[in-house]
């Protein structure tokens, strides 16, 4: 979490708190990491972090989709940001799908 944390100061966004949603939480097997962070706005965003070796294809980002909007109703409150760290191939479709939705994605390495 600490290498997460560093990641989005240096690209500037700042949380004042940061906590980490297991993904049985919203009812998902997938392997990605979930953080609810409210920033110094006083915004909550969403932060998924995906690892893996295969490429990310158009599917996949349709159901990372559906858990920010789980994550929205678990809160009980709009989710104004969503941001995707991804160290893995990313699908030209996907992406234009997520950057359509508003989503942020940034390449961690």
């Amino acid at each position: 979490m600490k290498e997460i944390v560093e990641f989005l100061a240096s690209k500037k966004l700042v949380c004042r708190r940061l906590k980490a949603i297991a993904p049985k939480e919203l009812g998902s097997r997938k392997r990605v990491e979930i953080y609810l962070g409210v920033a110094l706005d006083d915004y909550y965003c969403t932060i998924m972090f995906l690892k893996k070796k295969s490429r990310v294809l158009r599917k996949e980002a349709e159901e990372l989709e559906k858990l920010h909007n789980l994550l929205c109703e678990k809160v009980g409150a709009a989710i104004k940001r969503k941001y995707l760290l991804i160290d893995a191939p990313l699908c030209s479709k996907a992406a234009a799908l997520l950057e359509e939705r508003g989503w942020r994605i940034y390449r961690f390495s």
